[in-house]
């Protein structure tokens, strides 16, 4: 049983959640992470929120204070990791605990923990040897890179203009990437690029201190302020041939791979923001009163919630299921990757739109200046519309569903 203090609303999950074919070797997992989150998160997680970025804002203390409780070895096979049997499941349940505190702090682990997981898993065991041990510590925090200006959702070669040039040593890289998270303070980039003048791409571990690496000014964003982003341009930076991920040419199935990954993570984001959501609307129907009776007697509100109860299992189960089928060695997880990660964020949205209104005004609020009381719903609310945005806008998800479920031949 945990000694750690935990502060917040009741979680209702604890009483209508059930894991009842969570595999053996994760059952420690989600109290791990949340004791973790209790101790390291919770505490800054809201001054994380309301802090614009900036270089120097970047959360090291949540970020290491995580990975000093094992967060970051979740996803590593031995002997540098966990070692689980089901690393991304696992994963997976920790991203969820963190969001449930920050969605931002969600974005900065899935940068570190699970993209970079996927990639790294392509590296040759002496680069994984010298890298693996600073990124699970969290003494090093590493990006990954697909995103340009005109490519993302779309990552064929002709839409890629970062392009890595073949040399005797290895590889010559120019180009431009930008939305890339952690960039600000990596040491280490996985990086998708054109390979030369071919239809191919490659995939390349960058070290973010070579000469010719740029990076830019933080993007300043509507919300997941926690989650640093800004562009990095690359200008005759030299990449040796070991730095290579996977095969040379073949570095799309690698960045799909990881994406697929990501989007599984972010599906179980955003399940961690909507039950965060969930908690918070629970507890003001037990409190608020309205025309001489509390909120949660109306059965308009009792009938809302219980819907969103039931899309809030579904949504938990979508997730799990796609995490154990790449956990057993599918590459894509699809259709069911797609899923979690469409219905997942989505129903953050829809829940935080109605704690909002649950709370009226005071969930539109930050702070009361009468009172001093803040209040957590716009947070909520700002950072759960990027988590149907990015790895992989849940438009572009529901085509990969619909071409499982039509045919390639209608759909395209």
């Amino acid at each position: 049983m945990s000694t750690v203090e935990r502060t917040g609303p009741a979680r209702t999950q604890d009483r209508t959640w059930n894991d009842v074919f969570l595999p053996d070797d994760v059952a420690h997992v989600r109290e791990l992470a949340r004791d973790s989150v209790a101790r390291h998160l919770a505490p800054v997680a809201r001054q994380i929120a309301q802090t614009p970025e900036s270089r120097d804002s970047f959360p090291w203390e949540a970020f290491r204070g995580l990975a000093s409780d094992g967060c970051f070895a979740v996803p590593f096979p031995a002997p540098h990791g966990a070692g689980l049997d089901h690393p991304i499941l696992a994963t997976c349940i920790v991203t969820e605990e963190i969001a449930y505190e920050s969605s931002s702090m969600a974005g900065v682990y899935d940068g570190q923990c699970i993209l970079n997981a996927r990639c790294l898993s392509f590296a040759r065991p002496e680069v994984r040897d010298r890298v693996l041990p600073k990124l699970i510590s969290g003494e090093s925090a590493f990006s990954f890179a697909t995103t340009e200006p005109d490519a993302s959702s779309d990552l064929s070669p002709s839409t890629l203009k970062t392009v890595a040039r073949r040399t005797d040593s290895g590889f010559v890289l120019n180009g431009r990437k930008c939305w890339i998270t952690n960039s600000v303070v990596a040491d280490w980039l996985c990086v998708l690029c054109r390979d030369g003048d071919e239809q191919a791409m490659t995939m390349l571990l960058v070290d973010m201190h070579s000469p010719g690496v740029t990076v830019g000014e933080p993007d300043l964003k509507m919300g997941h302020h926690g989650q640093i982003t800004a562009d990095i341009v690359f200008e005759d930076v030299e990449v040796p041939a070991e730095n290579v991920l996977g095969e040379p040419g073949r570095g799309l199935g690698v960045a799909l791979a990881s994406l697929a990954a990501g989007r599984v993570g972010i599906g179980a984001a955003g399940v961690g923001v909507a039950q965060a959501a969930m908690d918070l609307a629970v507890e003001r129907l037990g409190t608020r009163q309205l025309f001489g009776k509390k909120l949660g007697e109306m059965q308009h509100w009792q009938y809302r919630l219980a819907e969103h109860a039931t899309h809030l299992e579904a949504a938990r189960s979508m997730y799990q299921k796609a995490a154990v089928r790449l956990d057993r060695g599918d590459r894509s997880g699809e259709p069911e990757a797609s899923m979690a990660k469409s219905f997942g964020t989505k129903l953050a949205n829809d829940l935080a739109r109605d704690a909002l209104q649950v709370y009226g005004g005071y969930g539109f609020a930050k702070q009361i200046a009468a009172t001093g009381e803040t209040f957590r719903l716009e947070e909520i609310y700002r950072d759960a519309k990027i988590l149907e945005i990015f790895e992989g806008a849940n438009e572009v998800l529901l085509w990969v569903i619909a071409r499982a479920l039509i045919g390639r031949d209608l759909t395209g």
